[in-house]
């Protein structure tokens, strides 16, 4: 696991690094947003789901969620943007029509392999990394409850809709 795709660039213990991290915001009244994204997606056949333009839409909803613009739909993993937010941006920033199934297909939650990321995470920080604060592991906990309860709701694979009703 490659933590914030930085590893390389890391030249201190990974469990400091995540101490240092955290210490930085704690006094911090007014933490800036966090984002995550996955620009590596890929379809059932194996394709990218994104085209590397696509970025562009991406780091302008940040940009726009950061001033308090845009809104979002609240998930087990965190927030996500809503869908008419996207077409629009496409339509503004690519010139580019965005469908719903794009988006569908793109935000779908999928909690088989959310659940298997978060273990496979637990394991290696356990068994591979010294020093580990164990706040990584109880927010790891708590997503992976998380994502349970939306399971036990709405099944395996969740459609940003369903986190609407």
């Amino acid at each position: 696991f490659n933590p914030m795709s930085n590893l390389d660039f890391i030249s201190i213990p990974v469990g400091r690094y995540i101490k240092n991290n955290l210490g930085f915001v704690r006094d911090v009244r007014d933490p800036p947003l966090i984002f995550s994204v996955n620009y590596f997606l890929r379809c059932g056949k194996g394709d990218f789901l994104n085209h590397k333009k696509d970025k562009r839409v991406w780091l302008k909803w940040m940009e726009l969620r950061a001033h308090g613009e845009a809104d979002a739909i609240d998930t087990p993993t965190g927030r996500i943007p809503k869908y008419d937010d996207l077409k629009r941006l496409f339509k503004e920033v690519l010139d580019k029509d965005y469908s719903k199934e794009e988006y569908v297909e793109q935000f779908t939650l999928r909690i088989p392999e959310n659940l298997a990321k978060i273990e496979r995470i637990t394991r290696i920080y356990k068994e591979k990394v010294n020093d580990v604060p164990d706040v990584l592991f109880t927010a790891l906990e708590e997503q992976k409850t998380r994502l349970e309860e939306a399971r036990g709701k709405h099944g395996d694979y969740i459609t940003p809709e369903q986190f609407l009703e």
